[in-house]
C-alpha cells in the first residue's frame, strides 16, 4: 500500500503544483468535527484538469482515494485514513450568475453553502434561504440531498455537473435523474463526482430575503449546539419519528466519553465539548444506538460518514 502511496503522489505531483499536495496531513484540520487523524496524502485541486489528472492517477495504481468538501459530516478514524483525500478548491469555489436568465446561478461543489446564501441574498434571488445555515459545501449538499426548515437541495437544483469516478465522462444530470430522496441521491449509489449545481431561484427583494435568513439563523442558534464541533445531525430521521426525541426519551441528553458528549442542548447532535477522539464519538454513538433500540425497538443509522471506523 505505501509504495503504491508513494507511487501515485510522484504521478500527481507532476499535474498539481507540490504546495498543495500535502503528506500525512491531519484530517483533524479539515473536518468540522476536529477529529482525524493523517491521511497519507491530502491533495487540493483547482479545476477540471487537475481532478481528472489526479483521477487518472489513483485510477491507474489503484490507490484508496476519496473526494472532500469542506469535511461538515465526516468522522475520521483516530489512525487518519491510508490513501489520498482530493479537496476541491479554485475554480469549484465560484459562484456565476447565467447572463440570459437572472434567476439561475452556477455554483461550484467547493463552495460553501453560507457563502452561497450571502451571495443570492445580495442579488436579490429567493428560495435558498432554508440552506443558509448549513454547514458544509455545495457539492455535499447536492450529494446527500441536504436539507432544512422544510427545504431540500432538490427544490433548488436544475441540473448537476459530474465526472465519473476515473476522471472521465464530464456531462450535465437533470434533477430528475439526480434521482433525489430523503438525505440521499444517485450519486451516491453511482459513485460519480459531483462539480457544480445550476440552482433555480426566484427574485425578491434583498431587504426580505436577508430578514428570512437572520430568522432562520436565530432559530438555528437557539436550538442547536453551533458553538462546539459536531458534523451537524448524527443520526438520519428514522421512519415516523425524529432521532433526537428519540434520544431525548432515552434519558440520554449529556451522555459523555471522554470529549464526546450527546449535546444537552440539542439530543440529534453529538458533538467535541473538548479533545475528543473518533473512539469517544463512536463509544457514544453506540451506546445511543443500543439505548435507543431497547426503548423503541428502532435502529438508528448513522447521517454522518464513518471514514476507516466503523459502528
Amino acid at each position: 500500500m505505501q509504495e503504491i502511496i508513494s507511487t501515485t503522489i510522484e504521478r500527481i505531483c507532476g499535474n498539481v503544483p507540490g504546495d498543495r499536495v500535502l503528506r500525512d496531513e491531519p484530517m483533524s484540520r479539515h473536518t468540522s468535527f476536529r477529529i482525524g487523524g493523517p491521511a497519507a496524502a491530502l491533495v487540493v485541486v483547482n479545476n477540471e484538469e487537475e481532478l481528472a489528472a489526479v483521477l487518472s492517477a489513483v485510477t491507474e495504481t489503484a490507490a484508496e482515494h476519496m473526494i472532500i468538501g469542506n469535511g461538515s459530516n465526516l468522522l475520521v478514524s483516530d489512525e487518519g485514513y491510508p490513501g489520498i483525500m482530493i479537496k476541491l478548491g479554485g475554480d469549484f469555489e465560484s459562484i456565476v450568475r447565467d447572463e440570459n436568465d437572472p434567476c439561475r446561478v452556477r455554483v461550484g461543489a467547493a463552495m460553501l453553502m453560507s457563502r452561497t446564501s450571502a451571495f443570492l441574498t445580495e442579488n436579490g434571488l429567493s428560495g435558498f434561504e432554508f440552506a443558509s445555515g448549513i454547514p458544509g459545501s455545495i457539492g455535499g449538499a447536492v450529494f446527500m440531498n441536504a436539507g432544512a426548515y422544510g427545504g431540500e437541495i432538490k427544490d433548488v437544483v436544475r441540473s448537476v455537473g459530474v465526472m465519473d469516478p476515473d476522471g472521465t465522462n464530464l456531462r450535465t444530470v437533470s434533477n430528475v435523474d439526480m434521482q433525489f430522496s430523503y438525505r440521499h441521491s444517485m450519486a451516491e449509489d453511482a459513485g460519480i463526482l459531483i462539480l457544480s449545481a445550476e440552482m433555480e431561484l426566484n427574485e425578491d427583494d434583498p431587504e426580505k430575503i436577508a430578514e428570512r435568513v437572520a430568522e432562520l439563523q436565530f432559530k438555528r442558534n437557539s436550538k442547536q449546539p453551533v458553538n462546539y464541533p459536531s458534523a451537524g445531525s448524527t443520526f438520519k430521521r428514522p421512519v415516523g419519528g425524529y432521532a433526537a426525541a428519540l434520544i431525548e426519551q432515552s434519558g440520554l441528553k449529556g451522555y459523555t466519553v471522554g470529549g464526546a458528549q450527546v449535546s444537552e442542548k440539542h439530543s440529534g447532535f453529538v458533538i467535541n465539548i473538548g479533545g475528543a477522539s473518533c473512539e469517544d464519538v463512536l463509544a457514544v454513538m453506540r451506546h445511543v444506538r443500543e439505548t435507543v433500540y431497547s426503548d423503541s425497538g428502532i435502529l438508528l443509522e448513522p447521517e454522518v460518514r464513518l471514514i476507516n471506523c466503523s459502528l
